[in-house]
């Protein structure tokens, strides 16, 4: 009896392995239902199949899979785990000939990664040197404008980082240390609403200080830059 129910068991897993074997899909048939499913907007199903195949390690399927896992990532607004892919794509693949993609859209990743100015900025500068590196790569790319764009909105972001530190300190009162973000902003020579209120926050700071001649300087260019503006009208009264 023990004999008769090990040779069915054997049987019946036979039959079950080889039912298995039937149904399982090639890599040429999971990357055709993988993009079948991004096409249509599916991304999580699709990233789940080239992630399957990226790990089956045929050179071919596995660098395309591999991008595409990234991109499905990034089509979520995954954008942390499409930027990890994508450099597990480079340092797989680094000559690949997509390799500009994968540079260009971690530069993306970083900046849609990163907070907004009154907190730290370590992905808006990781964003800025990942574009910097894409052109450095790919000079003749037609993204180049592009990549320049979102380098000069991160910058924008680290001199709103700055100006918000020079405004917390200012109203810490601690004048010093607002004064040096406050000036650092206004030499940038740029002419905006953060050199403006730069200017005006400066020039109230060294009247508090008793620096008249510093504080008339901060008064002097805002009249110059920006002679409607209500802050040069607020500082009127103090001047003349």
């Amino acid at each position: 009896m023990r004999k008769y129910f090990s040779i069915l068991l054997l049987i019946l897993l036979a039959f079950a392995a080889c039912s298995q074997n039937k149904t399982e899909l090639s890599t040429d048939e999971k990357l055709a239902r993988a993009d079948e499913y991004y096409a249509k907007g599916k991304y999580a199903k699709a990233a789940s199949l080239y992630d399957e195949i990226s790990f089956e390690r045929r050179s071919a399927a596995t660098a395309y899979a591999t991008l595409r896992m990234a991109d499905s990532y990034f089509a979520m607004n995954k954008f942390t785990d499409a930027r990890l892919k994508y450099q597990q794509f480079l340092d797989t693949f680094p000559d690949h000939q997509s390799a500009s993609d994968a540079y260009y859209r971690i530069g993306v990743c970083f900046f849609e990664e990163s907070l907004p100015p009154a907190y730290d900025q370590s992905e808006t500068i990781a964003s800025i040197d990942a574009f910097r590196e894409f052109i450095e790569r790919f000079p003749n790319d037609n993204r180049y404008d592009s990549a320049i764009d979102y380098i000069r909105r991160a910058q924008y972001k680290l001199i709103e980082k700055k100006y918000l530190n020079g405004y917390t300190y200012y109203k810490m009162k601690d004048y010093s240390a607002a004064l040096m973000y406050f000036e650092e902003v206004i030499a940038l020579g740029n002419t905006d609403t953060l050199d403006k209120k730069s200017l005006y926050y400066s020039a109230l700071l060294h009247l508090a200080q008793d620096n008249e001649e510093a504080a008339n300087a901060a008064y002097q260019k805002i009249l110059l830059k920006y002679p409607d503006s209500k802050e040069a009208k607020k500082l009127h009264s103090r001047f003349d």
